[in-house]
């Protein structure tokens, strides 16, 4: 499952989402989106889990929590089309 991940602190690393979601399964990818121009975070990032019930455990604790002074936002990523 690809789970969006909002309200990131822009000093984020993807090393530090992992830590995050690893604390609720196992993290097949995470990227943090980042300005193609300055290369500074855009302050959301993408996780992908493939443990639905896992994913769903992580959403559930990590949404609406504090993460680097910052609240995040939490949920099932929707598809871009």
């Amino acid at each position: 499952m690809k789970i969006y991940v909002g309200n990131l602190s822009y000093d984020t690393s993807e090393d530090d989402l992992r830590k995050a979601f690893e604390a609720h399964g196992e993290v097949d990818s995470v990227s943090v989106i980042t300005d193609r121009h300055s290369g500074r975070s855009k302050g959301f990032g993408f996780v992908e889990m493939s443990d639905e019930n896992e994913a769903k455990d992580a959403m559930e604790n990590l949404n609406e929590n504090d993460f680097m002074g910052r609240t995040l936002k939490v949920n099932k990523a929707r598809s871009r089309n």
